[in-house]
C-alpha cells in the first residue's frame, strides 16, 4: 500500500517515464548513490544499461532493507557521464528500468557530470522512498 500522490498540472503534457512531483507521508528513507558494482564492489561490466541495471538492483536491496520496495520511491537523481550514451539508450533503459522498478515513475532528475569518484563508473543514482506508516 502506498499513500503516494502524483503531481502533474491538468494543462501539463503528461511526463514520460518519470512524475512531475510526488506528495507522500510516512517513514522516509534516503539512499546515497547507487553505482553499477555489485554488493562486493566489484564492476561485472562496462556497458552502460549493464550498469544502470545494477545500480537500480542495488537500489532495490537498500530499499528492501529498510523495509520497502520500488513502489515506495518518490525520487530519483541520475548522475551519469555520457548525456549522448542515456538519450541513445532510452529504450535499452526504460527496458531494464521497468524489470527491475515496475511501472512506477517517481520524481526524477538526471545530470551529465565530468566523472564519478569510480573511474569505471558510468551512472550513479540517489533514491530517496518514503514508507507508509
Amino acid at each position: 500500500m502506498t499513500t503516494h500522490e502524483f503531481l502533474s498540472p491538468k494543462d501539463w503534457k503528461p511526463a514520460l517515464g518519470y512524475s512531475n512531483g510526488v506528495a507522500a507521508s510516512g517513514r522516509m528513507l534516503f539512499l546515497g548513490g547507487m553505482i553499477g558494482w555489485n554488493g562486493q564492489q566489484e564492476f561485472e561490466s562496462d556497458d552502460f544499461i549493464d550498469q544502470a541495471a545494477q545500480a537500480l538492483r542495488n537500489i532495490v536491496d537498500v530499499l528492501a532493507e529498510g523495509g520497502a520496495g520500488p513502489e515506495h520511491l518518490v525520487r530519483l537523481t541520475w548522475y551519469v557521464t555520457d548525456r549522448d550514451e542515456y538519450v541513445a539508450r532510452q529504450k535499452e533503459l526504460g527496458r531494464v528500468y521497468r524489470e527491475v522498478i515496475g511501472k512506477h515513475f517517481p520524481a526524477m532528475a538526471l545530470v551529465q557530470v565530468v566523472a564519478l569518484v569510480e573511474r569505471r563508473a558510468k551512472v550513479e543514482i540517489e533514491a530517496t522512498a518514503v514508507v507508509p506508516q
